[in-house]
């Protein structure tokens, strides 16, 4: 509660900043290096990534497949998650993640850590705002050597705002037609005479949000100061955030004979009062840069987390063949977990043999201690006290009042301990990277990381302990060619390893410690052009092999390293202007991902990998029809695909149209409505598995209130 009304204080203290100019314009060197505009509305995408190679390089000259959804496209989409922006990005789709956690499928292959927030892990599983960001990059492909072990398919990585150095203020009040509503507030103010040499950015959200699902509710706040101050060649950023969300955890509807149950989408299986997620965040954050001169850049950044997180639900499983029936279940995990990262890179540009160049040196360090327990639910009744595991209820009245106790075992009769391990992985790295010009027309970009990886668990039930340490080398190439300014041609490999607990460090035992890490391997081609002057459409083509995944032997019935997955793909962008006055976001992508050597999921090795359609397509415009008025709609298509590996259920395929509209009432106040869903469209959008799938919500709108000073 005393959180709460920090927050809710912190809101108010935005607001009663005395207002500016509404033409000031600020600019500041972000996190990475990057230029950050304040103060005024900036392009959709950006010009350049100073992630996808750690240092700042054009976005035509990152040779792989690089989407940016920029703040400006935050806000006139309303987009509030990861999963809302995953479909404007090409190749890729969200999860559901069990109704608590944000997951991910990039290129076939899915995650719930690969998330980034400035290039540093944030591995968590819980569901992200996009309150304090400036913009969100989704890079497809491995891409260990610059963010470590993982991100087999891609990563998501966050980029937040900071101090800008001139003085700025925004707020948002957004409510919409499910009878919630969203608070932001965004001030920037200069804390010296000098303008830039010292600010103070702070960001705060609360959000009260209610459901086209009958009894899902939503209630997150969070606040983010930032104060950052330029020091003679030292720029110093220090950093704190405080979430929390919590939520109803919602599994979505079971499936019967192969499709989702239809005439449920509003209808809760399982109950909301006992289905909930809870998380509580606080990060701590340090950026130094210093330059040497302009020829030599040394930068550290040291971030702590520390995360609480508690998750329980009681949700929906196998329909009858009746079709009559539905089975419920029930679980609670807890989890918490501390990290602690510190990279530090140094950037030495100028000529070698008489072609320019770009070297990167650094090393990363890291550990992170987890301590996580499960407990199972058991429905307990007058004849049966003690609670059975699971029960079937009526399909036609699947919202229940259920009696549940939880309980640390696996079942009520040999009351087998469940899962009750601590963990700490650690993690040390140092890699190297070369940017060499070949005059103005040819460049290679070449890296290699080691990592030494060491994760060690305890088991608290038994007082086993496991270890495994993994020593990763993550090379990459890439070349790119550009026979004319506007037109950048390339080819790419990259190679990642997923270590053998996964990627939560949850299944580390007497089996895993034995096996070598998953790798992926990813060859790719494309090409990035600027038709006309601030637009720019990307063309990839790809393969991304997945080899040492787990299969069970049919002879010595052990777990062995055969297992293998494959992902084809085609993806073409669009993103940044048209014109002056037209913005646009989207892609297309064609996508196969198949299971090619039997693995214990798939032990008939011919699966299709779940949550892949082959063909999706996304296009969101803005068009300014004047200065105060202007118009958006997109579109989004998505052809069938599976919800499970079992490839049994299948979710049709759709089309949804949004649209919107904005108005600028007066310099520095905006009002805008978006409607999401404008055709009313019956859809599936995700699942997390073959009885685990979310209906999409009808038409819904939002209106948003927006004052800039």
């Amino acid at each position: 509660m005393i959180l709460r009304s920090v927050s809710a204080l912190a809101l108010a203290a935005v607001l009663a900043f005395p207002a500016f100019a509404a033409d000031e314009v600020a600019t500041a060197v972000d996190d990475q290096g990057a230029i950050v505009v304040t103060g005024q509305r900036v392009e959709y995408g950006a010009r350049e990534s100073c992630s996808a190679t750690r240092t700042c390089t054009d976005v035509k000259d990152v040779p792989q497949s690089l989407s940016v959804i920029s703040e400006s496209q935050i806000e006139d989409q309303a987009l509030r998650s990861i999963a809302d922006v995953l479909l404007y990005v090409p190749g890729t789709s969200p999860g559901t993640g069990e109704g608590n956690r944000d997951q991910i499928t990039l290129r076939g292959n899915n995650s719930t850590a690969d998330f980034f927030v400035n290039g540093v892990r944030d591995d968590v599983q819980y569901f992200r705002d996009l309150y304090n960001s400036e913009r969100v990059e989704v890079l497809r492909g491995p891409n260990a050597m610059v963010f470590g072990r993982g991100g087999g398919g891609g990563v998501v990585n966050r980029v937040t705002k900071r101090p800008g150095g001139e003085a700025y203020r925004e707020f948002a009040l957004q409510a919409d037609s499910e009878g919630g509503y969203r608070l932001t507030g965004d001030v920037d103010v200069p804390l010296s005479d000098g303008g830039s040499d010292a600010g103070l950015r702070l960001n705060g959200v609360y959000e009260n949000s209610e459901s086209f699902r009958r009894g899902v509710e939503l209630e997150r706040y969070g606040i983010n100061p930032t104060v950052g101050a330029t020091l003679g060649d030292t720029r110093v950023d220090l950093s704190y955030e405080y979430f929390r969300d919590h939520r109803t955890a919602d599994r979505g509807v079971p499936n019967f004979q192969g499709r989702p149950v239809r005439g449920f989408d509003s209808v809760f299986f399982g109950d909301p009062e006992q289905s909930f997620a809870d998380v509580d965040a606080h990060i701590v954050s340090a950026f130094v840069e210093h330059h040497f001169s302009d020829a030599a850049t040394l930068r550290n950044r040291t971030t702590y987390g520390r995360f609480d997180k508690m998750y329980q639900n009681i949700f929906p499983g196998t329909v009858n063949a009746a079709g009559t029936q539905v089975a419920l279940s029930a679980y609670k995990d807890t989890n918490q977990r501390e990290n602690l990262f510190s990279q530090t890179d140094l950037i030495v540009e100028g000529d070698l043999g008489g072609l320019s160049h770009t070297l990167l040196l650094g090393f990363e360090i890291g550990r992170q201690d987890t301590l996580s327990r499960r407990f199972n639910g058991f429905f307990a009744s007058a004849a049966n006290p003690a609670g059975v595991g699971s029960i079937s209820v009526p399909l036609s009245a699947p919202t229940v009042n259920a009696n549940v106790v939880f309980l640390p075992v696996n079942n009520n009769a040999g009351r087998t301990p469940a899962n009750f391990n601590e963990s700490d992985a650690s993690v040390l790295a140092f890699y190297a990277q070369e940017q060499l010009r070949v005059r103005d027309r040819f460049e290679i970009v070449a890296g290699l990381r080691y990592d030494r990886f060491a994760l060690d668990v305890l088991n608290r039930n038994t007082a086993a302990t496991y270890n495994r340490v993994d020593n990763l080398l993550s090379p990459r190439l890439g070349l790119v060619f550009k026979p004319t300014p506007a037109l950048s041609l390339y080819a790419s490999y990259g190679r990642s390893y997923l270590p053998s607990a996964g990627d939560q460090f949850s299944s580390l035992d007497a089996t895993s410690e034995t096996l070598k890490p998953e790798r992926f391997d990813n060859y790719e081609v494309g090409a990035k052009w600027e038709p006309v002057k601030g637009l720019l459409a990307t063309f990839a083509v790809y393969q991304l092999d997945r080899i040492n995944t787990r299969a069970l032997d049919p002879v010595t019935n052990l777990t062995v390293l055969t297992g293998a997955q494959r992902s084809r793909g085609l993806e073409i962008g669009l993103e940044r202007n048209m014109t002056d006055k037209w913005q646009v976001s989207g892609g297309y992508a064609l996508q196969k991902a198949r299971v090619t050597r039997a693995t214990t999921a798939c032990p008939s090795g011919t699966c299709e990998v779940p949550l892949v359609p082959r063909h999706q397509l996304s296009l969101w415009n803005r068009y300014n029809l004047s200065k105060r008025l202007g118009l958006g709609l997109g579109v989004i298509a998505r052809t069938k695909s599976f919800a499970g590996i079992s490839n049994a259920v299948t979710l049709p395929s759709y089309v949804r149209a949004d649209a919107a509209v904005f108005y600028e009432l007066t310099d520095g106040i905006e009002a805008q409505v978006n409607v999401e869903n404008l055709f009313g469209a019956d859809y599936f959008g995700t699942a997390h598995s073959d009885n685990n799938i979310a209906p999409g919500a009808p038409t819904t709108a939002r209106a948003t209130l927006r004052f800039r000073f």
